[in-house]
């Protein structure tokens, strides 16, 4: 089949678009860095592309909260657009601020009634920014891009990456919906009392990471793009970094997806 195109929707203060295009590009697709504006002016736009990914950086400085303008320029000007993007069965991909952005939309993730927002990101309980490494499993058998995955070491860097539903009964139906598809756990990959800095923010049930009923829309706080490479590990001269970058198996899992 024809290589999979990639929609990288960056705006001001988008900083790890360049990065994304690459991951997407090493995994054998085909990425164009498209300002949020264009798609604004022409919501036909995305009707040449499989793949959506908003990536990460601080979107308009994260001025009112991490994501929150544009998604709320989601919610009001492209919400069908994105609606359609997930009824033609292709893949969005929201990557830390692009996490908060699909969040802060109210649009897809997680699945919503029209202006509902069961979840949201705030800020991490230590009320600063966490740059650190941390250990990852998966935890839903629906998400398309975390496919043939279990375990993964990925950098974070957030400062509004604590997961937090609206209710109890709201968190525990994500969760039997396979919803809560990435979770923080200890550096022996047990999930049992996974305090910080394992849990860097705080999420409840040490949610890192979300999707949709489908397996197709999906959002995670850690940056999979920032490990696609053995020399990006902390410890790639000790021999940890492995044959290829960890990160790099979501982005292959995207693209083998139209294949």
């Amino acid at each position: 089949m024809a290589t999979p195109k990639v929609l990288i929707l960056r705006a001001p203060g988008t900083n790890c678009d360049h990065e994304t295009a690459f991951a997407f590009e090493q995994a054998g697709a085909k990425a164009d860095r498209v300002h949020l504006n264009r798609l604004l002016e022409n919501p036909q736009l995305a009707d040449e592309y499989q793949i959506l990914c908003l990536p990460g950086g601080f979107s308009y400085g994260d001025d009112v909260a991490a994501g929150r303008i544009v998604g709320s320029l989601i919610r009001h000007h492209l919400s069908d657009t994105l609606k359609k993007f997930q009824a033609d069965e292709k893949l969005i991909l929201g990557i830390c601020n692009g996490f908060q952005i699909l969040i802060k939309s109210g649009v897809l993730l997680p699945d919503v009634d029209e202006g509902e927002m069961p979840a949201t990101l705030t800020w991490n309980n230590s009320q600063k920014f966490e740059d650190r490494w941390v250990n990852l499993a998966a935890n839903s058998s629906k998400c398309v891009f975390l496919d043939g995955i279990d375990e993964i070491y990925l950098p974070m860097a957030h400062a509004e990456g604590k997961f937090v539903a609206e209710s109890a009964e709201t968190l525990t139906a994500l969760e039997n919906a396979g919803q809560l598809a990435l979770k923080y756990v200890n550096a022996d990959g047990s999930s049992d009392n996974v305090e910080y800095p394992a849990n860097p923010n705080g999420a409840q049930m040490n949610v890192a990471g979300v999707c949709d009923t489908t397996g197709r829309v999906f959002g995670l706080m850690p940056h999979p793009e920032r490990f696609i490479d053995p020399t990006h590990h902390p410890r790639w001269t000790r021999g940890e970094g492995g044959t290829v970058g960890a990160g790099l198996k979501m982005f292959e899992n995207a693209v083998n997806y139209f294949g």
